[in-house]
C-alpha cells in the first residue's frame, strides 16, 4: 500500500500549516476576527460567527462553529459551495505579549487533490494574515 503525504488513520487526509510573527497572541486573536481578518481568512460573511450557529459566506463557504475559545482556538465544520464534504478547520493561536504562532489546520479532506487545493488556499491566507498583522504593528 502506497504512503499518501496527509493520509491520518482517524480523520482522512489533512493538511497544517504554521507561522509565527513578532505581534501578541491578544491582537493576533483581535485582528483574526475583525472585521478584514475575516475576510481574508473566512470571506465575507452573511451571518455572525457564532458558537454551534451555522454561517454562511458570500462566496459560498458555509460551516458550523464547534468551538470557540477566545485568545486560543476555534474549530468549526468548513464546506466550499464546490465540495460534496464537509472538513474540519481549525485555527489556533499559540503564543505570548512578544510572539504568536498561528496555525492552521483542516482535516477530513476527500483526496489529494483537495489536500494539494487546500494547501495552495491556506499557504496564500497565512502569507496575507501575516502581511497585514505585521504591518499593522509596526
Amino acid at each position: 500500500m502506497e504512503n499518501q503525504v496527509g493520509k491520518t488513520k482517524d480523520v482522512g487526509i489533512q493538511f497544517g500549516i504554521r507561522k509565527t510573527i513578532p505581534v501578541s497572541t491578544e491582537k493576533v486573536w483581535y485582528f483574526l476576527f475583525s472585521e478584514n481578518g475575516l475576510e481574508i481568512w473566512l470571506g465575507k460573511l452573511n451571518t455572525e460567527l457564532e458558537l454551534k450557529k451555522e454561517f454562511v459566506t458570500e462566496n459560498g463557504i458555509t460551516g458550523f462553529v464547534r468551538v470557540f475559545n477566545p485568545n486560543s482556538h476555534i474549530r468549526m465544520n468548513w464546506k466550499p459551495k464546490n465540495w460534496g464534504n464537509i472538513s474540519t478547520v481549525q485555527i489556533r493561536v499559540i503564543g505570548d505579549e512578544n510572539k504568536t504562532t498561528i496555525a492552521i489546520h483542516q482535516e477530513k479532506l476527500l483526496n489529494s487533490e483537495q489536500r494539494t487545493e487546500m494547501k495552495k488556499y491556506w499557504t496564500e491566507i497565512m502569507e496575507r494574515l501575516t502581511n497585514e498583522m505585521n504591518t499593522a504593528s509596526r
